[in-house]
């Protein structure tokens, strides 16, 4: 590092160096103009005898003027003035560190393990950014907001969205806010310990903890970048939370025809909730021999239980029947890891490429 920008980042951690005591302090002036040793004793909880050493620190830092009169005045700093060395300095140190920065290539970790509040909340901005056809998510009424324009975007532009909003109790309510804004189905659970999460087009995807979002340095999240893992994420949000979750919202499925599904399970539930025929397009590879495969067909009959936990298509094909299950499925004959569903006739898959 020049050493230039090595004195502007020692530069900047000395002025920001501030204790409690001195933060309680600073900002108990600058609410009241100007105080005395005892007022700021009044006002915080510093103890007396150390207020005199935490308002020199101030005024060493250029926060706060001393005025040795009696009793001792301690008189705010226009922060104009106070941080206009600070300001210009970060201004500075930003522009350098861009200009060294070096953005970590994403895709060479199946798994990522993230503690800082920060970055989660970047992965799953980027996570709605990235879908293209299908997103889960499990937020909290807070981050429902702070992605609402995100989430807007992503339904205009045709990408279904299941949304999960808990606590229950905190959830917006449906007459006073237009979760069809945001997403195709909204649900709300109960329970204040379900995770954070979200996954788009079923192969990238996080998973964290609401404690982790709270600043808890013991906490963490998790990213999943390849569909092999984090379909994990996906099974899990669909078979444990949605299935427990009451309906805020729902569209009534009013999305034009073709489909993209990455999950098995979203495409049996649209199967059987708009009823008809259906004509399916999959790709995904042998269950037996793991080769890539493609099955076009009518689809003939589904398997579904309440609890999401079994999903599946038989097709029937211009040379046979097959099974179609889930990823990981094990006692269907071929193993989905994209469906296109049409009503008129066999998809062209081509069109989503």
């Amino acid at each position: 590092m020049p050493e230039d920008l090595h004195v502007t980042m020692e530069q900047v951690g000395e002025r920001f160096n501030l204790g409690e005591y001195e933060i309680d302090a600073y900002l108990a002036v600058l609410e009241h103009a100007q105080l005395t040793a005892s007022e700021i004793a009044d006002q915080t909880e510093i103890p007396q005898p150390r207020v005199y050493d935490t308002v020199r620190s101030l005024s060493d830092r250029g926060l706060v003027e001393l005025r040795e009169s009696r009793p001792m005045k301690i008189v705010a700093v226009d922060p104009d003035d106070a941080f206009e060395n600070v300001q210009t300095s970060l201004d500075e140190l930003i522009a350098e560190l861009e200009a060294r920065y070096t953005a970590p290539a994403r895709d060479t970790e199946a798994v990522s393990l993230v503690k800082s509040r920060s970055t989660i909340l970047r992965y799953i901005e980027e996570i709605i950014h990235n879908a293209e056809y299908e997103l889960v998510l499990s937020l909290t009424p807070e981050l429902l907001r702070r992605f609402h324009d995100d989430l807007a975007v992503a339904i205009d532009t045709g990408v279904s969205i299941d949304l999960l909003i808990t606590p229950l109790s905190r959830a917006p309510n449906p007459s006073e806010f237009d979760y069809l804004e945001v997403a195709t189905v909204t649900r709300a659970r109960r329970g204040i310990t379900t995770p954070v999460l979200a996954v788009a087009d079923g192969n990238y995807s996080i998973y964290a903890t609401q404690d982790a979002l709270r600043d808890d340095r013991d906490r963490y999240g998790v990213i999943f970048n390849r569909s092999a893992l984090g379909f994990l994420v996906s099974g899990f949000f669909g078979t444990v939370l949605w299935s427990t979750a009451e309906t805020l919202a729902d569209d009534g499925k009013q999305r034009p025809f073709p489909r993209r599904y990455a999950s098995i399970r979203r495409a049996v539930k649209d199967i059987r909730e708009l009823e008809g025929t259906f004509y399916a397009s999959v790709s995904g590879r042998d269950v037996e021999t793991s080769e890539p495969i493609v099955a076009e067909g009518r689809v003939m009959t589904t398997t579904f239980e309440e609890t999401e936990e079994v999903a599946a298509i038989r097709l029937e094909t211009e040379d046979d029947v097959v099974d179609i299950g889930g990823l990981v499925a094990a006692l269907e004959d071929i193993e989905a890891q994209q469906v296109v569903l049409d009503r008129n006739g066999i998809p062209n898959r081509t069109q989503f490429e």
